[in-house]
């Protein structure tokens, strides 16, 4: 979120807090990215906020109520007011259960596929309309073709990545397995390692597509305990992914702390993987 609108962010997020009854003096900055996450004290509630344009709040808490009800292993609603997305000042707030992080250890490979394996059953129980993955890629795909809002993509590069998307967007899409809901970014870094297990965050990435698409935003070691993996579908969904993420950090309006550095260094390892897989993975 822009340095100018965090001070307003946390204020809504007190204010929101407080207005329905839970005690707030402080409010400490957990994650900063399209949107900022927040801890409220002492009432020890999470607080998801981001600009009321954004539009995917009422969906991710929707989502979030019916894969818990299934049993899912997500983070949960804050219990103590009504779940629902809150307006202030311009911006959508969201009010989650903290988790209280548990004693600081690797998150075992087996814990973590047996996790997303478990999500994954819930969610191909669910019919929700949700966008196909190739709805995301094509985002990249437009971001790529805008020179404005990528000023500072080099000419060779900006056709890597147009080539790369385009590619292996057709041959992904045109993949004759099953489809399901999936995650969307099952990263690390929405990976939550509590006293209840892991449990995912950030569902408003949701989309439908191959399991593999999830699978290529997790590490090999993980994926390598998945059962029943495609594993060419999977290293073409790899080198998807990170071409798309690659032409998130090149967008101008990219906040990841040190985003432009990894988008360079994601620009070799895409080469990289083109060079290995062969010239058919850009066909």
């Amino acid at each position: 979120m822009h340095a100018s609108e965090v001070q307003r962010a946390v204020a809504a997020a007190m204010s929101t807090a407080s207005s329905l009854g839970l005690a707030v003096d402080d409010a400490t900055v957990l994650h900063d990215s399209n949107k900022l996450t927040l801890r409220l004290l002492p009432c020890d509630v999470l607080a998801r906020v981001a600009p009321v344009a954004h539009q995917v709040a009422q969906f991710e808490i929707d989502l979030a109520q019916r894969l818990a009800e299934s049993g899912c292993p997500v983070a949960a609603l804050e219990p103590r007011v009504e779940p629902r997305v809150h307006e202030s000042d311009g911006f959508e707030v969201t009010l989650w259960t903290y988790y209280q992080p548990v004693t600081p250890r690797e998150v075992s490979p087996a814990d973590y596929a047996s996790a997303l394996e478990r999500l994954h059953a819930g969610m191909r129980r669910l019919d929700v309309p949700t966008p196909r993955f190739t709805d995301r890629v094509e985002q990249a795909q437009q971001l790529v073709a805008n020179r404005d809002r990528t000023p500072a993509l080099a000419g060779a590069d900006r056709e890597l990545l147009g080539d790369t998307l385009r590619s292996l967007r057709r041959v992904i899409g045109e993949h004759d397995g099953a489809e399901q809901l999936l995650h969307g970014e099952p990263h690390p870094g929405n990976v939550l390692a509590t006293k209840n297990g892991l449990l995912f965050i950030d569902l408003e990435t949701c989309c439908r597509g191959p399991v593999e698409f999830d699978l290529a935003h997790v590490p090999e070691e993980v994926s390598g305990h998945c059962p029943g993996v495609n594993q060419d579908l999977l290293r073409e969904c790899r080198v998807l992914v990170l071409a798309m993420i690659t032409t998130w950090r090149w967008d101008r309006g990219d906040q990841l702390p040190n985003g432009r550095r990894l988008g360079t260094e994601w620009l070799s390892q895409i080469r990289a993987a083109l060079d290995r897989n062969g010239p058919g993975t850009q066909g």
